[in-house]
């Protein structure tokens, strides 16, 4: 199947409920069709990613929009894992975070993130970050997953 015949799944790793819904309609305004699941934690988002229960039948996001100051377990220690796990590592893992801290940005490169963006607080300004997100990585990159 080629990304485009089937919906996109994308795992939101997100804290924050308004974040949460903000990303979400930002989405919905978008061209493709796709299939968001949100974990609200580090800890949540890694039991998701490994299929551990209540996660048994989650499906394998083709990308993953990864917030960095996460309860339980912070983003840095998620994408560290995720880049660490053969099963996992291909996934592209996009940082959008309100940090633009050096340390943060070059601490996730370390790590291999595949992309750091600093999340706007300007509503317009995040639809079009947003709608970035989807152009590039949804429309023109080819993501591992997408190509069964």
């Amino acid at each position: 199947m080629s990304q485009k015949s089937r919906p996109i799944n994308l795992l939101l790793i997100e804290d924050n409920p308004g974040d949460v819904r903000l990303t979400q309609e930002a989405f919905k305004e978008g061209k493709l069709t796709y299939q968001m699941d949100v974990v609200m934690d580090g800890v949540e988002a890694i039991h998701f990613l490994r299929r551990r229960p209540p996660y048994e039948n989650a499906a394998t996001p083709d990308i993953i929009l990864l917030d960095l100051n996460l309860p339980k377990k912070d983003g840095r220690e998620v994408l560290a894992e995720i880049k660490a796990d053969e099963n996992l590592r291909r996934i592209p893992v996009i940082v959008l975070t309100t940090s633009n801290a050096e340390q943060d940005i070059l601490k996730s490169y370390d790590l291999h993130v595949n992309c750091y963006i600093n999340k706007p607080v300007d509503f317009d300004r995040f639809f079009d970050i947003i709608q970035k997100i989807e152009d590039f990585w949804l429309t023109i990159a080819i993501l591992p997953g997408t190509m069964r």
